[in-house]
Parts: C-alpha cells; structure tokens; sequence
C-alpha cells in the first residue's frame, strides 16, 4: 500500500496499521506440541493450587465467601443474601458456582478459591490453545507463560473475587470473537462461543464483557477494510458482519442472562436500577467510591506483568523504531492484541471509580502480543527470557506459600481466632458491625445474623442496645469506635473493649501490613442500664 495514494485520515490509519506497525503474516506453525501443552498446564497448577487456604481478606473475599454459603443454606438461588439482607450489588454466577464447590469440597475458603483459581488456569489454557490459531503456537505459548507468572494476573486473580471469572469469560469471549471474523469470513461456531462466554460475562458483572469485546473487533474491522469502489452490501453490519449475526450474538446473551434477571426483577423490583445504573452508569460517569487518577493503572500495570513489562518495553521500542526488518515479523493478529489490551487499559483509565483488579481483562492480550514479539525475535532463543520466567515462577511460589498466609493472617480480622471468638461466637448475643460488614468473622463462625450499620443510622443502633440484654459491636473503622462513645446516651454502658490495633504505631510492620486487621478496629459490648423488652416483632 503506497502512502501517497491514501490521502485522508481514514486512509493514512489504516495504512499505518497494516503498512507501517503490522504488515506481516503470522505465524503459520500452529500445531499443541505436547511439552508445551504439559507446561501450561503444571506451572499455572503449581502456583494456583496448593496455597489456596489462608485467611479471607476484608471486605471483599469475606462478602464472596458468605453470600454462596447462605445460598447453599437457605436454597435460595435467585436472591443472593448477605447477613439475611438481599445483595443486589452483582449478579450471581460467582455465587453459583461457589456454593457448588461448597457442596462438593465442604465449606472452606479452600473450596471457596478454587473457582477463581480454576478460572485464571483456563484462562491461561485458552490463551495457548486458541491464540495460537492467530499468532502461531510459538507466540502463544511464551504468551501463556509470561501470564502464568505475571503477578499482578495470577496472584489477584485466583483471590476470592468476582474478576477471575470475568477475566476468563472476556478473554474466552475475545479470542472466540476474533477467531470468527479474523480470515474475513464469519466462522459462525466461533461466533456462537463468543457471544456464550460473553452471556455469562454479562452473568457475572454486566455488560462489561460486550463492551471488552466488540470494541477492539470494530477497531480492527475498520483498519483492516480495504478502500472499496462500492459501499457494503445490504445486511453488511459493524466490521463486516452480518446485523442477523449481531441478533443471534445478542440472542445467546439474553438466553443466558433473562431467565435470572426475570425472576431476580420479580422478587427484587428495585435491583434493575440499583445495578445498572448506579453500580455500572453512574459508577462509571459519576463516581462515588475507589477515586483514582486517570494515570492509576500504568504503575500497577507496569509492576503487575513482570517479567513481560521488561519485553513490553522492547516491544515498543522496536515497534516506534520503524525498521522495515522489525516490521516484517509483526503480523495484524498481534496488532489486534495490543489494540485490544490497550483499550481494556483506557477504558477503564476512563472511569472514576477505579481498583487494582478492574485491569486484569488487559494482562491476557497485552502478553498475546508481546508473545508474538518473544517468539519472532532473538528473545525466542535468549537464555535471560526463561531465566525471567523461571526467577519470576520462584519468587512466586515462595510468595503463595509464605508471604501471602503471613499477610493474610496480620491483616485478617479472623487472624486471632481466641480473642474475636469469645466476642462472635455465642449465637444468642446480637452482633453489630459498624460502620462496615466484617463478613469473614461471619463465614468463619457460622453467623447469617451479623447486621451492620451505616454511620448514618447510628441513633437506630444505640435504640436497639436498650432492647436487648447484650450487644457486641465490632467497630469497622480506626476512629468509629471514639465517635460512638462520645455520642453514647446516659442509658446505655460499655462493659467491655477490646482494640485490634498494634502497639507501636507507625513501624515498619505497620506500614506493610497495616496497624489493625482489614475491617476490624475495635470491639465494645453494650449494655442498657435499664433494659427495655423489645416489642412484638421486633429483634
């Protein structure tokens, strides 16, 4: 393609990405060679499998532990439950398959990680066994193993949390996706696999996953469409596509998602509003928790692909050098690659809330195209690029076995079992979290009836101890516990404390692990000076 006969912005984009950054072929090789199939699958088992029961970390590893347990207890599988109270904040597919792992394994946090842990496993096998179809096996292959011990990928991903899931059903959604439209000609099976796993995407945090996927698809449709005499034929949609195909893909997904949202709309009303539009819209546009600067994820990012982050590097350097040589061995399928993790990077740069995991959907396509780059250069037969890779699997594997049980015991609430039992234990006192859940204690001690409340409704709180014998209050935040005694009302006394924090404040300990347990603080045992029995119905 000659420059000077493109003229126009469309044109010169379309001539960078295919004449300038990707004009070469991929590799043909794409045969499982069975020692490289044997690899991806013993390292991810190594570091994913065998530490999977250290102390549930707060808040959101005690909130995934409990719900599916409830689920499991009570048998309602249509309205997740936290503490006896509808949970309306995600669907329920990480609940599901939860509290099927309880029920074969025993409710344990071991049962309760190995859902995640098997998600980034296939998430990992996927990106070998069918990225290898577009950037050759080779490529696909230091692919997997650059994710399979990119820390910030599988150490966060195999924790108990919902983005596992969703990582492992956009990638799987994506690289179906791309397989599909990739020759020009719609292969319609992989089309329907894409818009499954996009459908239980959308199962387990919303549309999220058809955002990931048809973005990046449009993107590429678009640079590589060659300039035409004649527009597209009618029927022809976004990216060469058929509009039928987009109803069948839309199809699927709903097939997928309506049976549960109908029925969740019918016993919950309010939980189409609560989580479309206050947890995904506003959320996105009109932030209100996880503020971060827009730059936020490039140190995490940086950090969390290491040892790739050093080969994403030369990647670069070699792709704004321009050489014609390095051009060559850089193919369109790469290309689709890195525009895809790129964009997961910018989209969720883009919003206001942000946390660590939003960014895991990038690590899989970002190491796709660096992958590619490895295999297609002298980095293919460096001895330093396995020795990166088997320096990074060590200092892993003494991570998962050592230094993340010791951090998740300083930091969990549960981390000192004697002393927060004698408190928790006795199902015949109220316990109280305030001003946040503690849902670890709940899991560990077998409570569904752990309320909690906001600060703004601590008046109701201090109400409910005169109606009560006892209240133990677990105290949620370093400074609640000294507004609530200062606020306390003549009538009501505390009969007991107990401080979590660490003495010696301001050490070296305290600034890795933190100087009291991830959500709890403090615990106080209220009692009325003059108990008042609780009316009819009351608690």
């Amino acid at each position: 393609m000659d420059a000077a006969k493109h003229k126009g912005v469309v044109a010169w984009c379309r001539f960078l990405f295919t004449g300038i950054l990707f004009p070469g072929t991929a590799d043909a090789d794409t045969r499982v060679r069975r020692l490289s199939l044997l690899l991806v699958l013993l390292l991810p088992a190594v570091l994913l499998y065998p530490t999977r029961g250290f102390h549930l970390l707060e808040p959101d590893e005690g909130r995934y532990a409990q719900i599916p347990k409830e689920m499991l207890q009570n048998g309602s599988w249509v309205v997740p439950t936290l503490q006896g109270e509808p949970y309306l904040d995600k669907p329920p597919l990480m609940y599901w398959l939860t509290a099927l792992s309880y029920k074969v394994f025993g409710v344990t946090p071991e049962a309760a990680r190995l859902v995640p842990a098997l998600c980034v496993h296939l998430t990992i096998l996927a990106v070998y066994l069918i990225g290898r179809r577009s950037v050759g096996e080779r490529g696909a292959l230091w692919a997997a193993l650059l994710l399979s011990v990119a820390p910030g990928f599988v150490s966060v991903a195999r924790l108990l949390l919902l983005d596992g899931l969703l990582v492992f059903c956009v990638t799987t959604s994506v690289l179906c996706g791309f397989e599909a439209v990739r020759t020009g000609t719609l292969k319609r099976g992989w089309w329907l696999a894409a818009a499954l796993a996009s459908g239980l995407g959308f199962l387990t945090k919303g549309p999220i996953s058809e955002v990931l996927l048809f973005v990046p698809l449009w993107a590429y449709g678009f640079l590589m469409r060659r300039e035409e005499p004649t527009p597209l034929p009618s029927g022809r949609g976004v990216g060469g596509v058929g509009f039928r195909w987009y109803l069948v893909f839309f199809g699927v997904v709903f097939a997928v998602n309506l049976p549960w949202y109908v029925a969740m709309y019918l016993r919950e009303p309010q939980f189409l509003k609560h989580f479309f539009w206050e947890h995904n819209v506003m959320r996105f546009l009109q932030p209100f928790d996880h503020l971060q600067p827009i730059w936020y994820y490039v140190p995490l990012l940086l950090g969390g692909l290491l040892p790739g982050t050093l080969l994403l590097a030369a990647y670069f350097w070699k792709l704004l050098r321009g050489s014609a040589e390095d051009s060559a061995s850089r193919s369109s399928a790469g290309g689709f690659w890195l525009l895809t993790g790129v964009w997961c990077v910018f989209f969720f740069s883009c919003s206001g809330s942000k946390l660590p995991t939003y960014i895991l959907p990038a690590y899989p396509f970002l190491c796709l195209a660096v992958g590619e780059f490895v295999a297609r250069t002298k980095w293919n037969t460096a001895l330093r690029t396995r020795a990166m890779i088997g320096a990074m699997a060590a200092i892993m594997l003494m991570a998962h076995h050592v230094a993340v049980p010791w951090y998740a015991r300083e930091r969990s609430p549960y981390g000192n079992p004697e002393m927060v039992g004698r408190f928790v234990s006795d199902h015949n006192v109220a316990v109280v979290c305030f001003p946040r859940h503690c849902d670890s204690l709940a899991f560990y001690h077998d409570r569904s009836d752990m309320r909690y409340v906001r600060t703004k409704n601590v008046n109701q709180l201090m109400m409910d101890c005169h109606h009560r014998p006892r209240t133990v209050i677990l105290f949620t935040h370093r400074d609640s516990f000294t507004g609530f005694k200062n606020t306390l009302p003549p009538s009501l006394e505390i009969v007991e404390t107990t401080t979590f924090k660490r003495k010696g404040s301001g050490s070296l300990l305290d600034k890795f692990a933190g100087s009291t347990p991830w959500g709890l603080c403090d615990v106080a045992v209220v009692v009325p000076k003059y108990h008042v029995p609780p009316k009819d119905g009351a608690e």
